[in-house]
């Protein structure tokens, strides 16, 4: 009862009227900026923070308003996924994936609302276990280790293992490329120079936003254009397509896992939407299984997958930065400064010295996400109009934004000329039907799974029995030997009915 009281405490501090209008004004502002290429959570709360702390309010007015922000830039990256195939942030990858063949079918109507309906159930699930399990799972993120996260890496490049079925060789080559863009730049180790040809711009890596932009959105553009000099253009049907209930009935498993594994992911410092996302979408392709699944052609399962795993993993960052003062992700490492600026300390000690901000943060979060979705529901149809835009006034539309978007991260030109070099081959790649999500979730996992393995071996001296070291270790590794047999052995079983059934056609 005692948390119920707190969090009354924060409804009456995030239904001020005050700090009411920042987070409305925050989820539409952050739902702008999540639906621009490029531009992603991230930047959006770091541009509109010095604009908070300038307009001197309250810390946890300031707070709640960066918060808007965030998760509304978390719902508005789907809005160019589903309708462009241009991710509007990293966690919005997987979502094209299914969305956009959508989108393409005259159902943008019906995509953009069940994506609303999923972020909504997974931001909203993944707030009731903040609420209630904060405390221990902030325990269980400090447990996890180097060799835990190693698991957690291979185990996600198993469910990406997944995602485009019939073309395993393709997908990994995918990987492999992702791979090799995560080993540019400086060894962190060593200090030494990797793949940089000597270009200074390499030397700190290859910006994560700059790879997303140039293989989606440029690529995408060059596609257009193709289509355009063979006079092969296509206007993509608007159609008035909208959720029923008989979808919401489907997939309501599928977020319900999904909320879940996103909520565990996000928990866990260093990892984020996009690996939550990815093992969503990779998970709910195993369940669907010989189930009429048609994932990567418009399946509504592989659509509703990610976008509620992608909030409830937003929400879930939340909680180590609020109980341990240890950011979950890039974002709420951007929140975490904005409490160190008002001398504010995050931790465990704030939910009892500082419970207006703690429990007011948490209760505005709630209040958001239904404003988020009593405010997108309605403007599907307006977004949906977007498709009905001729493509010579669309393509310039794309480019300039992808171009903002990249130049306003470093403000540095040769950003903007190997974003157009990785369109070219993101081009190619699409041409010789290779799937982009693996190289991008390639370059994503790669640089964490280098990171903490060295980390691992350092600490044990080269010992490779530390990544078999505790109960944990050893869980993530029998998940990870699981999701590489179940499938195989369900295709086995499924060929001998195959078999079975010839046979007896045929007696």
């Amino acid at each position: 009862m005692d948390v119920l009281s707190y969090l009354a405490t924060g409804f009456s501090v995030a239904l001020l009227p005050l700090n009411l209008l920042l987070v409305l004004m925050g989820c539409f502002i952050g739902t702008l900026i999540g639906s621009l290429p490029g531009i992603g959570p991230i930047n959006g709360v770091a541009i509109l923070l010095p604009l908070a702390y300038a307009l001197g309010l309250p810390p946890e007015s300031a707070l709640i308003l960066l918060a808007g922000v965030y998760y509304g830039a978390e719902y508005g990256g789907r809005i160019s996924s589903i309708l462009l195939n241009v991710p509007g942030d990293a966690g919005a990858i997987m979502t094209t994936l299914d969305g956009y063949p959508l989108s393409r079918k005259g159902e943008g109507g019906r995509a953009l609302a069940l994506s609303a309906v999923s972020s909504f159930a997974g931001s909203m699930g993944a707030l009731l276990l903040m609420v209630f399990t904060a405390p221990l799972l902030s325990q269980l993120a400090i447990k996890f280790g180097p060799s835990e996260y190693v698991w957690l890496m291979v185990f996600a490049f198993t469910c990406l293992a997944t995602m485009v079925g019939s073309r395993p060789v393709k997908t990994l080559v995918g990987v492999v490329i992702g791979l090799l863009l995560a080993t540019v730049g400086i060894d962190s180790g060593t200090g030494v120079l990797r793949f940089t040809m000597g270009i200074p711009n390499f030397f700190d890596g290859i910006d994560f936003l700059v790879v997303v932009i140039g293989m989606f959105a440029i690529s995408e553009v060059f596609v257009l254009l193709e289509s355009w000099a063979r006079n092969d253009l296509k206007i993509t049907p608007v159609g008035k397509s909208f959720v029923t209930f008989a979808d919401l009935v489907a997939v309501k498993w599928v977020v319900l896992r999904s909320t879940l594994s996103g909520f565990l992911i996000g928990v866990l410092p260093g990892t984020g939407a996009s690996i939550a996302s990815a093992v969503a979408y990779g998970t709910e392709k195993r369940f669907a299984e010989g189930k009429d699944e048609h994932f990567g052609e418009g399946d509504i399962r592989g659509l509703a997958a990610p976008e509620a795993a992608n909030n409830a993993s937003a929400a879930g960052a939340m909680v180590p930065m609020l109980t341990l003062g240890i950011p979950g992700s890039g974002t709420t490492a951007i929140l975490l400064g904005a409490l160190m600026m008002f001398n504010i300390t995050p931790g465990p000690l704030l939910f009892e010295q500082r419970p207006e901000i703690a429990w007011g943060l948490i209760a505005s979060m709630f209040v958001g996400n239904i404003a988020l979705l009593v405010m997108n529901l309605p403007m599907i149809g307006l977004f949906v109009r977007l498709l009905s835009i001729r493509q010579a006034y669309l393509v310039p539309v794309i480019v300039m934004l992808t171009f903002i978007g990249i130049y306003s991260i470093h403000g540095d030109s040769f950003d903007l000329f190997f974003m157009v070099v990785l369109g070219v081959i993101g081009f190619i790649l699409r041409k010789l039907h290779f799937s982009l999500a693996p190289v991008i979730l390639g370059l994503v996992l790669g640089e964490v799974l280098e990171e903490n393995l060295r980390r691992a071996l350092s600490i044990s001296g080269g010992d490779w029995n530390i990544l078999l070291n505790g109960p944990m270790t050893y869980g993530l590794a029998v998940a990870t030997v699981l999701a590489i047999v179940a499938p195989l052995s369900m295709r086995v079983l499924k060929k001998r009915k195959t078999m079975a059934t010839a046979a007896e056609v045929d007696e």
